[in-house]
């Protein structure tokens, strides 16, 4: 089995290859931070003020919401509570349509099950039809992100609709909703409709709080209770738990830094049309463009000037792609001189 290779500790630069909001978080957040007391930070933490929080935040009651150390416990979680082989010598397999966040891979490696992947189209749609087709009786989970990365394309809420219909009864359908905030949609409404279906929620990206690593899973009272069985007690240090309070009340700060998402968008495709690269529309805050041969001269030209971005080359139907964070809009201004250096020395 391969590991996740997390990428470099570079922080001596313009960090634009793991979407994360290089603005930072909201102010309250380090007003909020700064007034923890010594005995707080000494006890356990609470979470139903967290909890209710993010429930108010997402439109849910609490008991339909739980909270993780990130979003990559929750899927861990996922995995350890339905990917586990059973008893009888079946796999259970999990089915990711590619390209993916490659933690689904791993996860489903470290649980024991068989990952199913399903191939990609050559222009990122969503392919219904073959991940219908790798449906089986085996099927225990089903990987679903939207919108995609690193792709950036949406899922069409249509389509795991039909997900969550055609699979086992005894099947998982997780939705990875990493980037909602900057899609504008969410297949939390459906899920009263959907008791097989999972959403997952983070804090890292929209709202700035990566660092302090704080998530949630959204869905059923009964079908989030075997995943909770597999999160560790008090996983959620109580840092997060105070910031996620502090960060939700301040919407404003969400709402700058989506305008910014926008604007950086648009200033990212004008660059790549003026220099003839392809890239797909994206409804989250980064961008996967192909420079096909010139994907590594770029990658390692801006790096040596101190941006970062993300080869994607190795990823099912990525190959010559970058993935470039589109946050703050001076530090995108940043990124495309540096690639309209570089790719006019490479040309």
């Amino acid at each position: 089995m391969s590991h996740y290779q997390k990428p470099p500790e570079l922080y001596d630069g313009l960090r634009l290859h793991q979407n994360e909001n290089t603005g930072g978080c909201s102010p309250r957040v380090l007003e909020a931070l700064a007034k923890l007391r010594a005995d707080e930070i000494g006890f356990y933490p609470p979470y139903t003020a967290a909890t209710e929080a993010c429930a108010r935040y997402l439109g849910v009651t609490p008991e339909r919401l739980a909270l993780t150390n990130g979003l990559d416990e929750g899927i861990m979680a996922i995995a350890v509570a339905h990917l586990r082989p059973a008893a009888g010598g079946l796999i259970p397999e999990a089915l990711v349509p590619e390209p993916a966040f490659e933690i689904y891979r791993f996860d489903t490696a470290v649980a024991g099950g068989r990952l199913v992947q399903v191939m990609p189209k050559p222009d990122f749609t969503f392919p219904l039809d073959d991940v219908l087709a790798a449906i089986t009786p085996r099927t225990r989970v089903v990987f679903l992100t939207n919108p995609n990365n690193p792709t950036g394309v949406p899922t069409p809420l249509g389509a795991i609709r039909t997900i969550a219909r055609r699979v086992p009864k005894e099947a998982l359908v997780f939705v990875d909703e990493a980037y909602a905030e900057f899609a504008g949609e969410t297949f939390i409404p459906d899920l009263p409709s959907f008791a097989n279906v999972v959403v997952g929620r983070t804090f890292s990206k929209a709202w700035g709080l990566a660092g302090l690593r704080i998530g949630c899973l959204v869905g059923a009272p009964e079908t989030l209770e075997p995943i909770q069985q597999a999160v560790p007690v008090y996983s959620v240090n109580i840092a997060a738990a105070v910031a996620i309070q502090a960060a939700l009340a301040d919407p404003d700060h969400l709402r700058h830094y989506l305008r910014q998402v926008a604007e950086s968008k648009a200033l990212l495709y004008a660059t790549c049309d003026r220099l003839g690269l392809k890239y797909w529309k994206s409804a989250a805050n980064f961008v996967l463009v192909n420079a096909g041969d010139r994907t590594a001269a770029l990658v390692d030209g801006a790096a040596a000037r101190g941006v970062y971005l993300r080869d994607r080359s190795t990823e099912p139907g990525c190959a010559g792609c970058v993935r470039i964070s589109t946050g703050i809009v001076e530090h995108t201004q940043r990124c495309i001189a540096v690639m309209e250096e570089v790719l006019c020395a490479a040309a």
